[in-house]
Protein backbone atom coordinates (compact mmCIF):
# COMPACT_ATOMS: atom_id res chain seq x y z
CA UNK A 1 0.00 0.00 0.00
CA UNK A 2 1.71 3.50 -1.02
CA UNK A 3 2.33 5.60 2.02
CA UNK A 4 1.12 9.53 2.33
CA UNK A 5 4.69 10.63 2.48
CA UNK A 6 5.25 8.59 -0.79
CA UNK A 7 2.03 9.71 -2.66
CA UNK A 8 3.34 12.97 -1.56
CA UNK A 9 7.06 12.70 -2.85
CA UNK A 10 5.04 11.42 -6.08
CA UNK A 11 3.32 14.49 -6.63
CA UNK A 12 5.99 17.02 -6.12
CA UNK A 13 7.73 15.21 -8.74
CA UNK A 14 5.02 15.72 -11.09
CA UNK A 15 4.54 19.17 -10.16
CA UNK A 16 8.20 19.70 -10.84
CA UNK A 17 8.30 17.69 -14.66
CA UNK A 18 5.32 19.79 -15.25
CA UNK A 19 6.88 22.82 -14.70
CA UNK A 20 10.03 21.67 -16.69
CA UNK A 21 8.39 21.06 -19.59
CA UNK A 22 6.32 24.12 -19.91
CA UNK A 23 9.51 26.33 -19.47
CA UNK A 24 10.99 24.03 -22.33
CA UNK A 25 7.50 24.38 -24.66
CA UNK A 26 8.13 28.31 -23.93
CA UNK A 27 11.73 28.26 -24.51
CA UNK A 28 10.89 26.76 -27.84
CA UNK A 29 8.84 29.10 -29.02
CA UNK A 30 10.53 32.22 -27.80
CA UNK A 31 14.10 30.41 -29.09
CA UNK A 32 13.78 28.45 -32.23
CA UNK A 33 15.43 28.56 -35.99
CA UNK A 34 14.41 27.02 -38.93
CA UNK A 35 17.74 25.94 -40.86
CA UNK A 36 16.47 26.35 -44.36
CA UNK A 37 16.16 30.25 -43.78
CA UNK A 38 19.09 30.82 -41.36
CA UNK A 39 21.68 28.70 -43.06
CA UNK A 40 23.55 29.52 -46.10
CA UNK A 41 23.02 27.05 -48.43
CA UNK A 42 23.57 28.90 -51.29
CA UNK A 43 27.09 30.27 -51.49
CA UNK A 44 29.45 27.72 -53.06
CA UNK A 45 31.76 25.47 -50.58
CA UNK A 46 34.92 27.38 -49.93
CA UNK A 47 37.72 24.87 -49.78
CA UNK A 48 39.91 27.33 -47.29
CA UNK A 49 37.95 26.27 -44.23
CA UNK A 50 38.21 23.93 -42.46
CA UNK A 51 34.96 21.57 -41.39
CA UNK A 52 35.54 21.42 -37.54
CA UNK A 53 38.18 22.75 -35.13
CA UNK A 54 41.55 21.32 -36.26
CA UNK A 55 42.20 20.35 -32.31
CA UNK A 56 38.74 17.75 -32.84
CA UNK A 57 40.07 15.57 -36.02
CA UNK A 58 41.34 12.43 -35.24
CA UNK A 59 44.58 12.74 -36.58
CA UNK A 60 45.47 16.58 -34.59
CA UNK A 61 48.54 16.12 -32.71
CA UNK A 62 50.37 13.09 -34.75
CA UNK A 63 53.32 12.63 -37.23
CA UNK A 64 50.93 12.15 -39.85
CA UNK A 65 48.96 15.84 -39.70
CA UNK A 66 52.45 17.54 -39.39
CA UNK A 67 53.11 15.86 -42.87
CA UNK A 68 49.74 16.76 -44.14
CA UNK A 69 49.12 19.93 -46.61
CA UNK A 70 47.05 23.11 -44.94
CA UNK A 71 44.71 21.29 -47.89
CA UNK A 72 44.89 17.90 -46.58
CA UNK A 73 44.39 19.28 -43.10
CA UNK A 74 41.11 21.13 -44.08
CA UNK A 75 39.77 18.54 -45.88
CA UNK A 76 40.06 15.58 -43.34
CA UNK A 77 38.21 17.93 -40.90
CA UNK A 78 35.04 18.29 -43.71
CA UNK A 79 34.77 14.37 -43.97
CA UNK A 80 34.87 14.04 -40.13
CA UNK A 81 32.48 16.68 -39.60
CA UNK A 82 30.57 14.86 -41.69
CA UNK A 83 31.02 11.85 -40.75
CA UNK A 84 30.23 13.31 -37.22
CA UNK A 85 26.87 14.53 -38.75
CA UNK A 86 25.71 11.39 -40.22
CA UNK A 87 26.30 9.67 -37.33
CA UNK A 88 24.28 12.59 -35.59
CA UNK A 89 21.25 11.47 -38.15
CA UNK A 90 21.93 7.94 -37.17
CA UNK A 91 21.45 8.34 -33.60
CA UNK A 92 18.33 11.01 -33.90
CA UNK A 93 15.99 8.41 -35.41
CA UNK A 94 16.72 6.61 -32.56
CA UNK A 95 15.43 8.89 -29.94
CA UNK A 96 12.64 9.89 -32.17
CA UNK A 97 11.67 6.27 -32.20
CA UNK A 98 12.30 5.65 -28.30
CA UNK A 99 11.12 9.44 -27.46
CA UNK A 100 7.36 8.26 -29.63
CA UNK A 101 7.43 4.98 -27.87
CA UNK A 102 7.72 5.68 -24.57
CA UNK A 103 4.85 8.76 -25.11
CA UNK A 104 2.69 6.46 -27.41
CA UNK A 105 -1.16 6.90 -25.87
CA UNK A 106 -0.03 8.92 -23.15
CA UNK A 107 -2.04 12.28 -22.14
CA UNK A 108 -2.01 15.06 -24.68
CA UNK A 109 -2.61 17.70 -22.07
CA UNK A 110 0.54 16.72 -20.05
CA UNK A 111 3.27 19.24 -20.98
CA UNK A 112 5.65 16.79 -20.99
CA UNK A 113 3.68 14.95 -23.82
CA UNK A 114 3.96 18.03 -26.32
CA UNK A 115 7.44 18.73 -25.34
CA UNK A 116 8.25 15.34 -26.35
CA UNK A 117 6.68 16.27 -29.79
CA UNK A 118 8.40 19.22 -29.39
CA UNK A 119 11.50 17.86 -29.32
CA UNK A 120 11.08 14.95 -32.21
CA UNK A 121 10.32 17.89 -34.47
CA UNK A 122 13.19 19.88 -33.49
CA UNK A 123 15.51 16.50 -34.41
CA UNK A 124 13.73 16.11 -37.53
CA UNK A 125 14.67 19.69 -38.96
CA UNK A 126 18.29 18.49 -37.20
CA UNK A 127 18.65 15.71 -39.43
CA UNK A 128 17.70 17.29 -42.47
CA UNK A 129 20.05 20.29 -41.56
CA UNK A 130 23.06 17.58 -41.19
CA UNK A 131 22.29 15.74 -44.14
CA UNK A 132 22.04 19.19 -46.21
CA UNK A 133 25.25 19.98 -44.69
CA UNK A 134 27.22 16.60 -45.08
CA UNK A 135 26.18 16.94 -48.72
CA UNK A 136 27.90 20.45 -49.04
CA UNK A 137 30.96 19.34 -47.63
CA UNK A 138 31.11 17.03 -50.11
CA UNK A 139 31.17 14.20 -48.29
CA UNK A 140 29.55 10.49 -48.88
CA UNK A 141 27.00 8.78 -47.10
CA UNK A 142 28.59 8.08 -43.59
CA UNK A 143 27.01 4.82 -41.99
CA UNK A 144 28.14 2.92 -39.11
CA UNK A 145 29.07 -0.77 -39.73
CA UNK A 146 26.07 -2.84 -39.94
CA UNK A 147 26.71 -4.88 -36.88
CA UNK A 148 26.37 -1.18 -35.08
CA UNK A 149 23.16 -0.47 -37.21
CA UNK A 150 21.13 -3.77 -36.22
CA UNK A 151 22.50 -2.97 -32.61
CA UNK A 152 20.74 0.69 -33.18
CA UNK A 153 17.98 -1.28 -34.23
CA UNK A 154 17.30 -3.79 -30.97
CA UNK A 155 18.36 -0.90 -28.53
CA UNK A 156 15.64 1.35 -30.28
CA UNK A 157 12.66 -0.99 -30.09
CA UNK A 158 13.86 -1.91 -26.44
CA UNK A 159 15.31 0.48 -24.55
CA UNK A 160 13.06 2.45 -21.59
CA UNK A 161 13.04 4.41 -19.01
CA UNK A 162 16.58 5.70 -17.64
CA UNK A 163 18.40 3.31 -20.28
CA UNK A 164 16.44 5.28 -23.24
CA UNK A 165 16.77 8.67 -21.48
CA UNK A 166 20.67 8.48 -20.12
CA UNK A 167 22.03 7.14 -23.76
CA UNK A 168 20.06 10.09 -25.15
CA UNK A 169 21.83 12.54 -22.85
CA UNK A 170 25.20 11.02 -23.93
CA UNK A 171 25.03 11.32 -27.57
CA UNK A 172 23.65 15.23 -26.68
CA UNK A 173 26.14 15.88 -24.41
CA UNK A 174 29.26 14.95 -26.37
CA UNK A 175 28.38 16.52 -29.45
CA UNK A 176 27.43 19.83 -27.53
CA UNK A 177 31.20 19.87 -26.78
CA UNK A 178 32.45 19.53 -29.65
CA UNK A 179 30.16 22.17 -31.65
CA UNK A 180 31.06 24.41 -29.17
CA UNK A 181 33.90 24.85 -30.15
CA UNK A 182 33.12 24.47 -34.08
CA UNK A 183 30.92 27.28 -33.73
CA UNK A 184 32.71 30.00 -32.40
CA UNK A 185 36.10 28.97 -34.35
CA UNK A 186 36.23 31.25 -37.55
CA UNK A 187 38.59 28.79 -39.52
CA UNK A 188 35.34 26.58 -39.63
CA UNK A 189 33.78 27.10 -42.59
CA UNK A 190 30.39 29.83 -41.88
CA UNK A 191 27.66 27.32 -42.84
CA UNK A 192 29.24 24.99 -40.24
CA UNK A 193 29.25 27.17 -37.45
CA UNK A 194 25.62 28.32 -38.19
CA UNK A 195 24.65 24.23 -38.03
CA UNK A 196 26.60 23.70 -35.11
CA UNK A 197 25.04 27.01 -33.15
CA UNK A 198 21.51 25.92 -33.76
CA UNK A 199 22.14 22.57 -32.64
CA UNK A 200 24.13 23.65 -29.56
CA UNK A 201 20.81 26.20 -28.94
CA UNK A 202 18.23 23.70 -29.42
CA UNK A 203 20.15 20.73 -27.89
CA UNK A 204 20.73 22.60 -24.87
CA UNK A 205 16.57 22.14 -24.02
CA UNK A 206 16.64 18.56 -24.98
CA UNK A 207 19.22 17.70 -22.41
CA UNK A 208 17.46 19.77 -19.62
CA UNK A 209 15.04 17.26 -20.37
CA UNK A 210 16.91 13.99 -20.54
CA UNK A 211 18.46 14.66 -17.33
CA UNK A 212 15.13 15.01 -15.65
CA UNK A 213 13.67 12.32 -17.12
CA UNK A 214 16.62 9.94 -16.20
CA UNK A 215 16.62 11.40 -12.22
CA UNK A 216 12.89 10.89 -12.42
CA UNK A 217 12.75 7.09 -13.95
CA UNK A 218 15.26 6.34 -11.44
CA UNK A 219 13.37 7.25 -8.70
CA UNK A 220 13.15 3.85 -5.69
CA UNK A 221 15.30 2.24 -8.44
CA UNK A 222 16.95 -0.68 -6.40
CA UNK A 223 20.85 -1.96 -7.26
CA UNK A 224 20.04 -4.33 -9.62
CA UNK A 225 17.89 -2.13 -11.81
CA UNK A 226 21.05 0.43 -11.89
CA UNK A 227 23.39 -2.57 -12.52
CA UNK A 228 21.75 -3.30 -15.27
CA UNK A 229 20.50 -0.19 -16.87
CA UNK A 230 24.07 1.65 -16.25
CA UNK A 231 25.51 -1.25 -18.52
CA UNK A 232 22.94 -1.01 -21.17
CA UNK A 233 24.04 2.84 -21.28
CA UNK A 234 27.63 2.66 -21.23
CA UNK A 235 27.65 -0.72 -23.84
CA UNK A 236 25.10 2.04 -26.27
CA UNK A 237 27.67 4.92 -25.45
CA UNK A 238 30.60 2.97 -26.82
CA UNK A 239 29.30 2.35 -30.06
CA UNK A 240 27.46 5.93 -30.18
CA UNK A 241 31.02 7.54 -30.07
CA UNK A 242 33.33 4.89 -31.35
CA UNK A 243 31.04 5.40 -34.98
CA UNK A 244 31.33 9.26 -34.66
CA UNK A 245 34.11 9.46 -37.01
CA UNK A 246 33.74 6.35 -39.91
CA UNK A 247 36.52 4.61 -41.10
CA UNK A 248 36.47 5.46 -44.30
CA UNK A 249 37.11 9.53 -44.11
CA UNK A 250 40.69 9.23 -44.10
CA UNK A 251 40.67 7.45 -47.72
CA UNK A 252 37.99 10.04 -49.36
CA UNK A 253 40.58 12.75 -47.93
CA UNK A 254 43.40 11.78 -49.88
CA UNK A 255 45.35 9.76 -46.82
CA UNK A 256 46.78 6.31 -46.37
CA UNK A 257 43.96 5.16 -44.55
CA UNK A 258 45.70 1.92 -42.96
CA UNK A 259 48.20 4.40 -41.45
CA UNK A 260 45.78 6.90 -40.75
CA UNK A 261 43.88 4.35 -38.76
CA UNK A 262 46.63 3.31 -37.21
CA UNK A 263 47.70 6.84 -35.67
CA UNK A 264 44.14 7.92 -34.98
CA UNK A 265 43.87 4.75 -32.39
CA UNK A 266 47.17 5.69 -30.63
CA UNK A 267 45.91 9.49 -30.52
CA UNK A 268 46.50 10.66 -26.86
CA UNK A 269 45.83 14.55 -28.08
CA UNK A 270 41.79 13.24 -29.25
CA UNK A 271 41.56 10.58 -26.39
CA UNK A 272 42.32 13.76 -23.88
CA UNK A 273 39.82 15.55 -26.16
CA UNK A 274 37.09 13.19 -25.34
CA UNK A 275 37.35 13.01 -21.84
CA UNK A 276 37.71 16.66 -21.07
CA UNK A 277 34.14 16.67 -22.90
CA UNK A 278 32.46 14.22 -20.96
CA UNK A 279 33.74 15.14 -17.31
CA UNK A 280 29.97 16.73 -16.55
CA UNK A 281 28.45 14.02 -18.14
CA UNK A 282 30.27 11.57 -16.36
CA UNK A 283 29.71 13.44 -13.06
CA UNK A 284 25.61 13.12 -13.72
CA UNK A 285 26.11 9.53 -14.12
CA UNK A 286 27.61 8.99 -11.11
CA UNK A 287 25.47 11.35 -9.14
CA UNK A 288 22.29 8.94 -10.80
CA UNK A 289 23.78 5.58 -9.89
CA UNK A 290 24.97 4.06 -13.19
CA UNK A 291 28.62 5.35 -13.40
CA UNK A 292 28.85 1.46 -12.05
CA UNK A 293 31.96 -0.78 -12.35
CA UNK A 294 31.03 -2.84 -15.49
CA UNK A 295 29.62 0.37 -16.80
CA UNK A 296 33.07 2.17 -16.37
CA UNK A 297 35.14 -0.69 -18.72
CA UNK A 298 33.24 0.54 -21.61
CA UNK A 299 33.04 4.23 -20.99
CA UNK A 300 37.46 3.49 -20.54
CA UNK A 301 36.95 1.75 -23.82
CA UNK A 302 35.59 4.28 -25.75
CA UNK A 303 37.79 6.77 -24.12
CA UNK A 304 34.91 8.79 -22.24
CA UNK A 305 36.38 8.64 -18.71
Amino acid sequence: MTSVSEREAAAVGSSDRETTARRLLDSSEQLSYDPVKEVDWETPLDTGFHGASPEWSTLYGTSYWAEMTPEQQRELTRQEAASVASTGIWFEMILQQMVLRDFYAKDPTDPAFQWALTEIADECRHSIMFARGAAKLRAPAYRPRRFVVELGRIFKATATGEAAYAAILVAEEVLDVMQRDWMRDERVVPFVRTINNIHVVEESRHMKFAREETRERLEGAGWLRRQINGLVVAIASYFIVTSMVNAKVYENAGLDGKRARREAKANEHHKSMLRSSCSGLMEFLHSAGLLTKPALWFYKRADLI
